[in-house]
Order: C-alpha cells, then sequence, then structure tokens
C-alpha cells in the first residue's frame, strides 16, 4: 500500500503526456542577432525593402515586462541560489555560500559593464563578438537597437547580466566547503569570461550555432549545460571534501532551502518567460510549460524516492523541481503543455539516477549535483525539444524536423560540452598554480566561515 501513491503519481503523468496532442503551441519567438533588426515588411518573400524600415519604438508593456523579468532573475541568484545551496551545506559553512553567490553577483556585473556584453551580443566572429563595440556600455543607450526592438538597448543589457551573473554562480554547489575564496573569484571571473561568453555568442549572439538554427530559448545549452558540465570538471580537479564519502554530510537547515527552491521557481518565470523579450503569447507559453515543468518533475523524483525508501522526502520533491526547471529552460519557447509534462517526467528520473547511482558510482563529489541536475537537465531539454517541439517553422528556417533538427541540437550540445570540460580544467589549472585551489585540511575541519571570513552563521 506504501507503494501505491508513487506509482499513481508515475502512472499520471505518463499518460498525461501521451494523451495530449502537441498542434497547438505557439511558434517561438526566437530573437535575431543583434544589429539585424529588420521589419517584416522587409523580410524574404514580402517585396518589401528593409532599408526602408520604420525605426523601432519602444513599447511600454514589452518594457515594463523585462524590467520584472530582469528583476526575477537577479532574485534567482540573490536570495534564491543563495539560501537553496546555503541550506544544503553544513552549518559551519554557511557564511561562506552566501558570500560567493553574494560576491560573484558583484563581480559578474563589472566584468559585464567591461567586455562581457560586447563579446556576447555584438557583432563579430562565429566564435565571439567585438570586445570593444559595446565595451564599458559604450553605444548602450535607452533607446531600441538589436535584438531589444521593442525594448531599451540597456534594459536588454540588464536582463542578460542576470543570465551572466547565474550561471558561473550556479557551480558553486560543486565545491562548497573546500575551495579558497580568493580561487573562487579568481575562476569564476576567468571562466565567465573564456567559457560563458563564446559559448553565449556562439549560441544567442549570431555565432555558429545560432546559424546552424539551434534552438535555446533560454538558456539550456548557455547557461545549464556550461555550468553543469564545468562543475563536473572543478568538483574533481579539486578532490572531495574531507571523509566523503564515508561520512554523511547531511544538510544542515532544509527549511532554507526549501525557501531558496520557491525563490528560485518563482524567479523561473522570468528567466524563461523573459526570454521572449516581450509581452506577448511566446512568453506566456514559456511560463505555462516551466510550471508544468517543474511540478512534473518535482512529483516525479518524490515518487522514485519513496517506492525505493518508502518515504517522500523534502529534499528530493524540491531537487525535483530544479531539474525539470533546467530541463524545460531550452525547450520553453518551443514546446507545449504536453511537451512540459513529457520533459518534466524524463527530467525527474534521469537528473535523479545522474545524481545518486552515477555520481556514487564514478564517486566524484559533486557536492550539491550541479551536475546531475543541472547539466543533464538542460541536455535533456536540449535534445526532447527537437521531437516535442510545435510543427511549422521556425523563425523562417523551415520545417522543424525531429532527426535533422536533433542533429543540430546534439552538435551544438557536446561542442559547447566538450569546450566548457577543455576550458574549465585549464582554468582551474591556472589558478591553482596561482593561489592555490584548495583550503588546507585544518580549515576545511573547522569550517570556511571562520577560516575565510573570521564569522560565523550561528552563535550557538
Amino acid at each position: 500500500m506504501k507503494k501505491l501513491i508513487p506509482c499513481i503519481l508515475l502512472a499520471l503523468t505518463f499518460v498525461g503526456g501521451n494523451l495530449w496532442a502537441d498542434e497547438t503551441a505557439d511558434q517561438p519567438n526566437n530573437t535575431p542577432p543583434p544589429d539585424t533588426v529588420e521589419n517584416s515588411a522587409g523580410e524574404a518573400g514580402d517585396g518589401g525593402d528593409a532599408t526602408t524600415a520604420p525605426e523601432p519604438v519602444i513599447i511600454s508593456g514589452d518594457t515594463a515586462w523585462i524590467l520584472t523579468a530582469s528583476a526575477l532573475v537577479l532574485f534567482m541568484t540573490i536570495p534564491g541560489l543563495s539560501f537553496f545551496y546555503a541550506g544544503l551545506v553544513r552549518k559551519k559553512n554557511v557564511l561562506s555560500v552566501l558570500m560567493h553567490c553574494f560576491a560573484i553577483t558583484c563581480v559578474m556585473t563589472l566584468l559585464w559593464v567591461a567586455v562581457g556584453y560586447s563579446g556576447s551580443f555584438a557583432e563579430g566572429g562565429k566564435y565571439i563578438g567585438s570586445l570593444a563595440k559595446y565595451g564599458f556600455m559604450n553605444g548602450v543607450s535607452d533607446t531600441p537597437h538589436g535584438n531589444a526592438g521593442t525594448i531599451p538597448h540597456e534594459l536588454f543589457f540588464i536582463f542578460q547580466m542576470t543570465f551572466f551573473i547565474i550561471t558561473p554562480a550556479l557551480m558553486v554547489g560543486a565545491f562548497v566547503e573546500r575551495i579558497r575564496f580568493s580561487a573562487m573569484l579568481l575562476f569564476t571571473a576567468l571562466w565567465a569570461l573564456i567559457v560563458y561568453v563564446p559559448a553565449c555568442h556562439m549560441v544567442w549572439g549570431g555565432g555558429i550555432f545560432g546559424e546552424m538554427g539551434v534552438q535555446d530559448f533560454a538558456g539550456g545549452i548557455v547557461v545549464h549545460i556550461t555550468a553543469g558540465f564545468g562543475a563536473l570538471v572543478a568538483c574533481i580537479v579539486l578532490g572531495p571534501r574531507k571523509g566523503y564519502p564515508e561520512s554523511q554530510m547531511m544538510p544542515h537547515n532544509l527549511p532554507m532551502t526549501v525557501a531558496g527552491t520557491g525563490m528560485l521557481w518563482v524567479g523561473w518565470f522570468g528567466f524563461n518567460g523573459g526570454s521572449a523579450v516581450a509581452a506577448n503569447g511566446d512568453a506566456a507559453t514559456a511560463i505555462v510549460v516551466t510550471q508544468i515543468s517543474a511540478a512534473t518533475a518535482a512529483l516525479t523524483w518524490m515518487a522514485v524516492e519513496w517506492l525505493k525508501h518508502g518515504k517522500p522526502s523534502v529534499l528530493g520533491i524540491v531537487t525535483g523541481s530544479i531539474a525539470g526547471l533546467a530541463a524545460i529552460t531550452p525547450a520553453s519557447g518551443v514546446v507545449g503543455p504536453q511537451g512540459a509534462l513529457i520533459i518534466g517526467l524524463v527530467s525527474g528520473f534521469i537528473c535523479w539516477y545522474a545524481s545518486t547511482a552515477i555520481k556514487a558510482k564514478f564517486k566524484y563529489d559533486d557536492s550539491l549535483d550541479v551536475f546531475g541536475v543541472h547539466g543533464v537537465g538542460g541536455l535533456i531539454g536540449t535534445l526532447l525539444l527537437a521531437f516535442l517541439g510545435a510543427s511549422g517553422t521556425l523563425d523562417g528556417r523551415g520545417e522543424f524536423a525531429g532527426g535533422e533538427q536533433f542533429m543540430v541540437q546534439l552538435k551544438a550540445a557536446v561542442a559547447i560540452g566538450v569546450f566548457t570540460i577543455v576550458a574549465t580544467w585549464i582554468i582551474l589549472k591556472v589558478v591553482d598554480a596561482m593561489v592555490g585551489l584548495r583550503v588546507d585540511e585544518q580549515d576545511e575541519t573547522g569550517g570556511l566561515d571562520i577560516s575565510a571570513h573570521g564569522e560565523a552563521g550561528y552563535n550557538d
């Protein structure tokens, strides 16, 4: 009888995903690369002249929504991700995790202003944009421009900055409780410039994979695959925490983690819905499928644990929701509700397996399951969207053929994944040679709150 409820939950999600027909999903709003805005009257087959297109005009509704979405995505990092991770570590390291996320937010802001945005979204080569064109926000004003056709250019700049902030912050979960603070700062700064900026340009900024027609609506490749695979390399290079895996290292404050999960879930509406860069049907669809995928994955993870261990865990259901959110991210502008159900179901199970069985088999200490949840989840959504996406055309590129699109998705995911692995390993070795990656054994035993910051999260 104890196993009946989780079995029913799994059956309902599976049946529901097969009953719904995916024929009514809106076509995705694939944003054109910067500096290429054209009026629809000037597109091929219309007989119009793109050179006579009227000047883009700011639409107040779009602007209001992206202002809100930008705040929501920043909210995902501070305090959402911060609380989610901080509750999962031991109490002697809670402040160090909060400090990591907060410091990363500050550092990434300055890097984005200096060269990050320009390298990601300015015109350039196939692999990286011009580092000078928008450097230090040169030419970024309050008028529409490029792929910010109905909102101020500087609003698009700040919205994309929030993605730049959260991506390296996601990796913190893989090496908590053992990395030097100076090494963390140096590593994430170099990683953001060397890995994230080229990946962003290649997929979103008019680079090689964007030209190939890859679909990555809100960052399955750009955010989750890069962060997930980078985290895997980082935790292997640093090595396991002292006592892992023999000693149990239980979360010190699960209520904090649950609160952080809720903040992440709500913030994800801005993450995915805001990626439509407009207040329109694509944004609405993205939010709908985000909710469905997160709920389905959460129940799937919970049901699997319930069947295996006899009890549904709080940690399991919240982790499952994050897996569903990560997996739907690249597909949120492509699939409909039924596709979201399937992605949620698949990601809930596979991410659970990756975070438990695979991690145990290979004995790498991905402390908070960044690879198992974000890397694997992002890969699942990136590949499944080829078969679950709406029929019709995508951004004028022709029919959305499952097999053909799957190969495009696979090539981009593998290429970015391999690039991330190699670049991350090199960066870590350089940082280790410069400042050293790990704290010494005594500091690790005493906790990073005191040894690195001279403060304690709790005074008991």
